[in-house]
């Protein structure tokens, strides 16, 4: 017989060893235990785990620990050779040769698991919510990557050992090891309803990381856990006594209070330890709502009540639907004693509903999606001790598929999220845009990969990226299956767009630069003849032009208009002095120092108040206004600098009537059907009056110039602002 005497504690003394790892088994199943129990101990004689901790103590303890929650012969077996695969040749084949496949499964997952160091390595600048989100997905990758729900199961339960074991040799990784198993385990042991292992490692990893704060509570508690247990005990005899004397069928159970709860709630609360009054608590569950009152009425009557410590969630549920009376009394040696009380209905709802009592602990966001499959394991945990057929409830939690999302690491330990299907080349765009351009190779787990290889749970990826260059177009062929999801195919394909704009930059530069020197106007200013052009800037033009949209004949009638100008404004001005007639803008121009003058908006920078404008005096027509900041003006002003006078806005109102500027909006966005519309649409309840459009598709996307009448540039800029929520638009900008 194999000896296993020195996983024994303290409180189990009594008990042989291998009697408590078999309890509740058959014969046959016991001899089963024995035989693992045979194989493994020499296979782990002088061997120790990273954690200092030997691996047949850790591979027993993690036994003991299976064996306390009732798990089949299976889960117990593959506690005991958890760690076989590592130091055996061929163990896979021997596991399922000796104990069955599903023991060899079991041990292949927890194997996964325990190879997944989940610490989280975050930055020290990272922000509370980044580490509750990265947090967050380390739990659901723990569920994730596994299929049968037994391998959680082990893992709360071997590092429920591992911390136990640093309680009699503290190691280097106490404090690291304690603080992923407050964040990560313990509660994903209250999601699972796991509630023994989970006020342990909460309690635990508390008394490591806070040791100063764990003992003040342990010592005002000034009782053993056992003592506190009996107080229960006592008191639940009690209950079930006056109730059975009602005729009230009930069950009652109930736990002392543990001490990082303690800590939490008076954290939480801004309470003192005096003021805790469920430090020790008993939860009744009966059939009827009416037999809730009774029995509140039983303990109000056997007990003393605690004045302002009852709250009826039955008659006023709180938000999330949760039921139940909560009240608190006085025990009759003076402790205080909280006392529950729902139905059997109300406690499922709580703890499997949207009530669920993870949530209400942990303060997490609602996924129902999500909520509804914990649910689903949280209730097959439950049947585990109805069902007859331990492959009956393994087949069951094998259809408990958690969702459609894998999780994967990177060389560095961060989790990435992603659909089900992804590839490197996904992870890459997904770690960043920039990294998935220059993405060249992969490894998975440290082995080179093609790019469409399908990624799984828990990997770790390593991306080659160039020092520079772009995609390949074979990314984007669907037989190849390079990428899966949209994410990165959107990526993809704006960087194509944005290299076919480059392309179209570099023809129309050539284009418009050959008529320029062919017309004799090589020094032509750019920005001028793009401004004659309609365009906004030089860059705009080169684009049309690149595309065919400016031909020979546009270029070289805006640069006669421009010479025709110029020879107009080379003579001596003719300043005419009045007021224009009608209503037009140029009446809410005033010319500083001389009066009002016949005045015109320059048509190549459309200006409205309040920019900064300046008048040019012209030949025959008056004062031509410009913004400070127009090119063509800037170019008038370098070679006629005697010309320019200082304006500004005058009145802007005329008859009792808002004055309205002409003004340009350009529109790039992604072509669709009702495109034009919707911007339409947006322009009407921005009330603003349309008087000219213009648009052109080409290759997918739409080009559009939007004439627009407007009180001011605060108007303007809401306009661009609204537009750029609709769907599809990906620039917009004042003409």
């Amino acid at each position: 017989m194999v000896s296993v005497s020195h996983a024994v504690t303290e409180a189990d003394a009594e008990t042989p060893p291998i009697d408590r790892l078999c309890d509740g088994l058959s014969e046959a199943q016991r001899a089963l235990v024995e035989r693992a129990l045979v194989m493994a101990e020499p296979i782990y004689r002088d061997r120790v785990l990273g954690t200092g901790e030997a691996v047949w103590r850790h591979a027993l303890g993690t036994a003991m620990i299976a064996a306390s929650l009732r798990l089949d012969v299976e889960t117990r077996i593959a506690a005991v050779l958890f760690s076989v695969e590592e130091y055996l040749e061929g163990a896979d084949a021997r596991l399922e040769e000796e104990f069955g496949a599903p023991v060899a499964r079991l041990v292949e997952g927890l194997k996964s698991l325990n190879g997944l160091r989940v610490i989280t390595r975050m930055t020290a600048n990272a922000t509370a919510p980044d580490i509750r989100a990265q947090t967050e997905t380390l739990r659901k990758m723990l569920l994730a990557m596994v299929t049968d729900i037994r391998v959680v199961l082990l893992r709360l339960a071997s590092r429920t050992q591992t911390l136990r074991f640093f309680t009699e040799q503290p190691g280097s990784s106490r404090e690291d090891v304690a603080r992923e198993s407050l964040d990560i385990y313990a509660p994903l042991a209250n999601r699972l309803g796991v509630w023994q292992l989970k006020w342990e490692l909460e309690d635990l990893s508390f008394r490591f990381l806070e040791p100063e704060t764990y003992k003040r509570i342990a010592k005002m508690l000034d009782e053993r856990r056992v003592e506190r247990q009996q107080f229960i005990d006592d008191c639940i005899e009690r209950l079930k006594r006056e109730l059975a004397a009602m005729g009230i069928e009930a069950e009652i159970y109930g736990r002392p209070k543990h001490i990082y709860s303690i800590y939490n709630k008076m954290r939480r609360k801004g309470l003192d330890f005096s003021e805790v009054y469920d430090i020790r608590a008993l939860r009744v569950l009966v059939r009827e709502i009416k037999e809730c009152y009774s029995v509140l009425g039983l303990v109000h009557q056997i007990w003393q009540p605690i004045p302002k410590e009852f709250d009826d969630y039955i008659t006023m549920p709180k938000g999330n639907n949760y039921q139940s009376l909560h009240t608190a009394v006085v025990a009759g040696d003076g402790r205080a004693l909280e006392v529950q009380i729902r139905t059997f209905a109300m406690h499922q709802h709580a703890e499997l509903g949207v009530a669920a009592h993870w949530r209400y602990k942990e303060g997490g966001a609602s996924s129902s999606e999500y909520d509804e499959k914990i649910a689903l394991l949280r209730s097959l945990l439950s049947w585990r001790d109805e069902v007859a057929d331990s492959a009956d409830w393994v087949e069951k939690f094998k259809r408990a598929s958690l969702d459609d999302t894998i999780y994967v690491l990177t060389p560095q330990g961060r989790v990435v999220e992603l659909a089900r299907g992804a590839t490197p080349l996904d992870f890459a765009y997904r770690v960043h845009t920039s990294l998935g351009h220059r993405c060249r190779g992969a490894k998975v787990d440290g082995h080179l990969v093609p790019l469409n290889t399908v990624l799984e749970n828990g990997q770790t990826v390593e991306i080659t990226a160039a020092k520079e260059g772009g995609p390949s177009r074979d990314w984007l062929n669907p037989a190849q299956a390079y990428v899966h999801t949209g994410r990165a195919r959107q990526k993809i394909k704006q960087y194509f767009a944005a290299l076919e704009e480059e392309e179209l930059l570099t023809r129309g530069r050539s284009f418009v630069t050959k008529e320029l020197q062919r017309e004799g106007h090589g020094q032509t200013n750019m920005e001028g003849l793009a401004g004659r052009l309609g365009f906004k800037d030089t860059a705009s033009l080169f684009i049309a032009a690149g595309r065919g949209e400016i031909g020979p004949r546009a270029v070289q009638m805006a640069l006669r208009e421009a010479a025709h100008e110029s020879a107009e404004e080379s003579r001596e001005p003719e300043i005419v002095i009045g007021r224009s007639h009608g209503h037009d803008s140029s009446d809410r121009i005033l010319i500083v120092g001389v009066g009002k003058l016949l005045t015109s908006l320059g048509r190549c920078c459309k200006p409205a108040p309040p920019d900064a404008i300046e008048g040019f005096v012209t030949r025959g027509r008056g004062i031509s206004i410009h913004r400070v900041d127009c090119p063509d003006f800037q170019n008038l002003a370098r070679r006629h600098p005697e010309r320019l006078v200082a304006a500004e806005w005058g009145d802007q109102a005329i008859g009792g009537r808002q004055a309205v500027y002409p003004t340009d909006i350009r529109v790039k966005a992604a072509d669709r059907q009702g495109l034009l519309r919707d911007i339409s649409e947006v322009l009407s309840r921005e009330k603003l009056n349309v008087i000219a459009v213009n648009t052109l598709s080409k290759k997918g996307a739409a080009f559009m110039k939007f004439t627009v009448e407007v009180a001011g540039v605060a108007q303007l800029q809401r306009a661009l602002t609204v537009i750029r929520e609709v769907d599809g638009v990906e620039d917009v900008t004042r003409g």
